[in-house]
Formats: C-alpha cells, sequence, structure tokens
C-alpha cells in the first residue's frame, strides 16, 4: 500500500504584550563573564538562552548537587554516618571531620551544600556506596583507603547513573566533591546545559530545596563531643527575590562556577555559569548569574502552545466495512515563550489506511517546532474501529441487493 502524507504548517507568533505583566523586558544578556552559561526553564527543560552550553566542562563543587540527589533517595537522613580515614583526608575546604567521628547524615547534608566542605561529602558518598559495593570491613572507622575508595566509587557510579536517566551524555562523575579528577574513562566534567538538567531534576525535591535555601544550620556529633555551624555561601539568595538556590564551586581547572534557581509568578528558571572568572574574580559568577535571570524574568511567560483535540480529519480506509474512520489528536502543551518565539505545528496525516483499523491505531501525529527546532510530538490517533471486509460480508451484501432489486 502506497501511503501519501498530509503536511499542514501553522505559524503561531506570541505577542507578550500584556497589561497585567509589569515586568520591562530586558534585553539578551551579553559579555557573560563565563565561559559557559545556561538560562533553562524548569518545568519543560527548555534552554531559554544558551552560551557555550554543550561544551564540556569542569564543574567544581556544583558536583554537589548530584551528591545531594543520590544522597536523599539513596539514603536515610536518619542514618548515622561513620568517618573513615580517606572521609577524613580531602582537602579544603573542609570541617575537619575525624576518623571514627559520628554524624547524622542530614546534618552532613547541610554542612556539604551550605559549607561545600569535600570531606563531609566524601563521607556521605562512602556511607551510601558501602550498600553497594562488595568490603569486607563495614566499619568505615576501620576501613583500609582502597575499601573506603571502592565505597565511593560505587556512590559515584549511582551519580553517572542517575545523569544517563535525566539523559545527560556528556556528565562523568569521578569524585562526589567536584575535586578536579581523571581517569581512564576521562575527566570529571559536564556541560551547562547538562548541570541544568541535573539541577530541575533536583529542585523537584523539596527536601533537596529545604537544604540548599537554609541561611545557616547548627549541629553537632552524636556523641555531643564536638559542635559545628554551617552558613550558606550563595550570596544569590539575597539578591533577586525568588532565590532559592543552589550551589557554588570552584577548582583551578572550573574557575567559579553557580548554578541557580529562583521562582517568579509561577514560572522557576534554572541558571549555570561554569568558567565565569578565577581569583580576583569571585563577583562574577554573581553578575552573570543576576543577567541571566532578569533576561529569563522579563522576557518569558506562560503560554498555552497545543490542546488537545477531540476532532481532527477523517481518514479513508480501504477494504473495510466501513469507508473512514475518525481521529483525534491528545496533548497539552504550555511553556514559557518571549515576543520572539515562533511555534509551528506540521500535522501528518496517512492519506488512507488498510482495514482493520483499532480506536487508538495512529493514524499520524502533530509536531511542535520552536524557533524551527523540534520540540515535541503528539499522536493522531483513530476514534472509531473498522472491521477489514471479509467473504460473508460481501455475500450479505449481494444477498441485500437482491433482495432490494
Amino acid at each position: 500500500m502506497r501511503l501519501i502524507r498530509q503536511v499542514i504548517s501553522v505559524l503561531l507568533v506570541f505577542s507578550m504584550a500584556t497589561a497585567s505583566i509589569s515586568y520591562s523586558a530586558a534585553p539578551k544578556p551579553t559579555e557573560l563573564y563565563a565561559i559557559s552559561a545556561c538560562l533553562m526553564d524548569a518545568d519543560t527543560g527548555r534552554v531559554l538562552y544558551a552560551k557555550n552550553c554543550d561544551e564540556v566542562r569542569a564543574m567544581a563543587s556544583t558536583t554537589k548537587i548530584m551528591t545531594l540527589v543520590i544522597a536523599l533517595e539513596y539514603g536515610n537522613l536518619q542514618d548515622v554516618v561513620t568517618v573513615s580515614q580517606y572521609a577524613a583526608s580531602m582537602p579544603d575546604v573542609q570541617l575537619n571531620i575525624r576518623q571514627g567521628e559520628q554524624y547524622v547524615l542530614s546534618d552532613l547534608c547541610y554542612g556539604m551544600m551550605l559549607e561545600s566542605y569535600n570531606d563531609v561529602a566524601v563521607a556521605i558518598a562512602e556511607h551510601i556506596g558501602s550498600m553497594y559495593c562488595d568490603v569486607e570491613e563495614q566499619d568505615a572507622a576501620k576501613r583500609s583507603v582502597e575499601e573506603s575508595k571502592a565505597c565511593v566509587a560505587a556512590f559515584t557510579g549511582l551519580m553517572n547513573s542517575k545523569a544517563a536517566e535525566l539523559g545527560c551524555t556528556n556528565t562523568y562523575f569521578i569524585t562526589p566533591n567536584g575535586l578536579d579528577a581523571q581517569d581512564e574513562n576521562g575527566k570529571h566534567s559536564t556541560t551547562a546545559r547538562e548541570l541544568a538538567m541535573i539541577a530541575a531534576y533536583a529542585v523537584q525535591n523539596e527536601d533537596f530545596n529545604t537544604i540548599t535555601a537554609t541561611r545557616s544550620h547548627s549541629f553537632s556529633e552524636v556523641n555531643g563531643k564536638r559542635s559545628c555551624s554551617a552558613n550558606n555561601k550563595d550570596a544569590f539568595l539575597d539578591q533577586m527575590k525568588g532565590a532559592f538556590g543552589i550551589k557554588t564551586g570552584f577548582t583551578g581547572d572550573a574557575g567559579y562556577c553557580f548554578v541557580g534557581a529562583l521562582r517568579s509568578d509561577g514560572r522557576v528558571f534554572i541558571t549555570v555559569v561554569l568558567g565565569s572568572g578565577w581569583p580576583g574574580n569571585r563577583t562574577y559568577k554573581w553578575k552573570d548569574t543576576r543577567k541571566l535571570m532578569e533576561y529569563g524574568v522579563n522576557n518569558f511567560f506562560e503560554k498555552k502552545v497545543f490542546t488537545t483535540v477531540e476532532e481532527y480529519k477523517r481518514v479513508a480506509v480501504l477494504d473495510g466495512k466501513a469507508e473512514s474512520t475518525g481521529t483525534r489528536i491528545d496533548g497539552e502543551l504550555s511553556m514559557l515563550l518571549n515576543d520572539t518565539d515562533k511555534v509551528r505545528v506540521i500535522y501528518e496525516l496517512e492519506d488512507y489506511v488498510m482495514a482493520p483499523v483499532n480506536v487508538g491505531d495512529t493514524m499520524g501525529k502533530a509536531i511542535i517546532y520552536i524557533n524551527d527546532e523540534r520540540y515535541t510530538a503528539f499522536p493522531i490517533t483513530a476514534t472509531e474501529a473498522v472491521e477489514q471486509v471479509d467473504y460473508r460480508w460481501f455475500l450479505k451484501m449481494v444477498l441485500d441487493n437482491l433482495l432490494i432489486s
């Protein structure tokens, strides 16, 4: 059977001039200090602004976003974590935890995210990783360095599996704390786009948001012999209304990095800046982030792009007991768009199909393009079943015609 497709293109250009919106349009970010940057709509994962966003780069302590994700998904926040010799040996920034000390996992999560403690990140990773690796010594305080490394490697395996699950193909975790590292498989690295994807996933977890937006947190070792306090190093929390995270970072390879999150009128924006200056330019990451967030807040508003079509076109059916079947398009799509975004909907529908046809059979698709890039597609499906003709059907038709005549 030769299939012929009908292609219809509908161009929708949205105007964002709305009386209820009091924002004035901000210009597209220019002259960013960051080598790589990304502004993302957290709800859809759509990139709203990009600068070298697919360039693979070191990510420094923004790594700890994924470390916290895995800790929350695989650990119990009430667990008691015992510090190993290996975790205690991590370089600055550090809490200076000591071998044999014990802390509640939730407290360590606060310390890791607020102060970016590298030793704490490894203690968390080793604790959870020990459940997924084969080591004889279960007491972390007694483990050899090699056993501890095996536990941490199991944890970073979980990090890489989660990254792959989220569609990150250019992200590779070697350490849970983000220190520059390289092995036989590559460098500890990601891209601005994929780090934004990870962050957009992370902020769906309210425990994650509670931790990263906390200004300060006090805690003590389980036996009460040592008291600690952690103060949030995320200055962006006080720089824009609606800011709620997420994580700073710096290494010699990565430069200054920051992943930000902001809520505004029901919208959630994620920003990533990588390589936003080196020592002497500590504030560049905040300036870059504000530019990106202001551009998002002032220019992108939610618009309905597509709604379900209950009755679309009829499609001819060959060799069927009915001449055609009805179709429908199931799909709902709203997204953040600015006044220059162009949306095209291309409908691909079969001219005819062969019987039999079942309700729900795919007849074609409606493809959504945003600025000439394919975004998603919704199926066009049959709404009526059509049986295939057979000998009995032909016989009945002949007899019916004879009786009529």
